[in-house]
Formats: C-alpha cells, sequence, structure tokens
C-alpha cells in the first residue's frame, strides 16, 4: 500500500517543483517622472580695451 502511495504522489510532487516563467505586459503604463530643473550662468570676460570699443557711447551699436 506504501509503495502505491509513493508511486501515485511522487509524479505530484516533481510537478509542483518545476519552476514557471510567465512573461506578461503590465496592465499599468510606465511612466517616467522627469522633475528637472536647468539653471545655468554664463560668465564673459572682456578685455578693458575691447569693453571700451564696444561700450554704447562708443557708436558702434
Amino acid at each position: 500500500m506504501r509503495q502505491l502511495f509513493l508511486l501515485v504522489s511522487v509524479p505530484f510532487f516533481i510537478l509542483g517543483c518545476t519552476p514557471t516563467v510567465q512573461v506578461a505586459a503590465p496592465k499599468e503604463p510606465i511612466t517616467i517622472n522627469l522633475n528637472v530643473k536647468i539653471e545655468h550662468q554664463i560668465y564673459v570676460k572682456v578685455d578693458k580695451a575691447l569693453d571700451d570699443v564696444i561700450s554704447e557711447s562708443s557708436g558702434l551699436f
């Protein structure tokens, strides 16, 4: 009787231990939240002689 039980139950235990891999698309859409704050500063160094040429009083502009 014990051997009959082992013969019947062992295949069920083996089938229960097999790994299962499932690939499915998510139900919710994928959202990427990009809260980015970009700041920049531009520093311009001008030679004093060039600054005099470009100044408003020079009449160039």
